[in-house]
């Protein structure tokens, strides 16, 4: 199979507020930025059009994917720039006491082409007493996405996925040249893992990946690490967003994912085996 024509692609970082109506217009002179610089297509954070911190002020402000009414205005911004769009992902409503962390794929048309709802919960106590419990108010995803559009399949993820390799795995062995990891990642863990892991998801999988970020201080003191990272299936850095809000542009050659997957063809080199938890039932017996 021929790779994909090089493109050019870009990640928009930014520092989201709590009102949809204020990050809007930073998000979108983003995007409107990269299609200028070139970029076909673009991609935003983790909870782009709102970040906020309580749960309870979640459910109260979002609505059902149909309802929202701030999805067609991005849907809109990708007809206006003419760029294929992955919006990050987005909370959307699933029953009243739970949302999805939605990625959603937009085509240049404005169509919605591929949704995600994020699979793993960021669940975590870290140090300095900052403490999350994304299960309270977000409903897991429980199904691994692969979208083709004119650049290669792409891997749909977010954020927290990362930790979890098997996932990024079966995304490769089932299309994906590239993978999306937008994310509002915490300063502590980002300073010790984030570079490290996503480097390492884009060496195991022997595709590009990319990670547009929130960066900044959001309400309630929040802070997210930046660093918007796009990683070559080697696993080198071609572009990192730094601390500050703005946009990152790339020049990607796809058929750079088949000659690492030739060099290292370990995406074929899988074996069964058995799992050790069940040869501690059988030493048991």
């Amino acid at each position: 199979m021929t790779a994909p024509e090089p493109f050019r692609a870009a990640c928009v970082q930014l520092t989201s507020d709590r009102d949809p109506a204020k990050t809007f217009p930073a998000a979108a002179a983003f995007v409107r930025e990269a299609a200028a610089a070139g970029a076909a297509l673009v991609m935003t954070p983790e909870v782009t059009p709102m970040l906020e911190p309580r749960g309870r002020l979640v459910l109260e402000k979002v609505r059902t994917e149909a309802r929202d009414e701030w999805l067609p205005r991005y849907r809109a911004l990708a007809r206006e720039t003419g760029v294929w769009l992955l919006l990050g992902s987005m909370a959307v409503k699933h029953d009243e006491e739970r949302c999805a962390n939605r990625s959603i794929l937009i085509d240049a048309d404005g169509a919605i082409v591929a949704r995600y709802d994020k699979i793993h919960m960021f669940d975590v106590d870290l140090e300095g007493g900052e403490s999350y419990r994304e299960s309270r108010r977000y409903r897991p995803g429980g199904e691994a996405v692969v979208a083709d559009s004119p650049f290669g399949r792409i891997g749909m993820t977010v954020c927290y996925d990362m930790r979890f390799p098997s996932l990024y795995r079966d995304l490769a062995q089932a299309g994906a040249d590239h993978l999306t990891v937008p994310s509002a990642f915490a300063r502590p863990t980002g300073r010790a893992h984030w570079h490290v892991l996503l480097r390492a998801r884009a060496i195991e999988t022997g595709c590009f990946v990319f990670a547009p970020a929130q960066c900044g201080e959001h309400a309630d003191g929040r802070k997210t690490f930046g660093h918007s990272l796009v990683v070559d299936p080697w696993g080198e850095v071609l572009a990192d967003g730094g601390e500050e809000p703005g946009i990152v542009v790339v020049d990607v050659d796809p058929a750079s994912v088949g000659k690492a997957r030739a060099m290292v063809p370990s995406l074929g080199h899988d074996r069964p085996y058995t799992a050790p938890s069940k040869l501690h039932e059988q030493a048991a017996d």
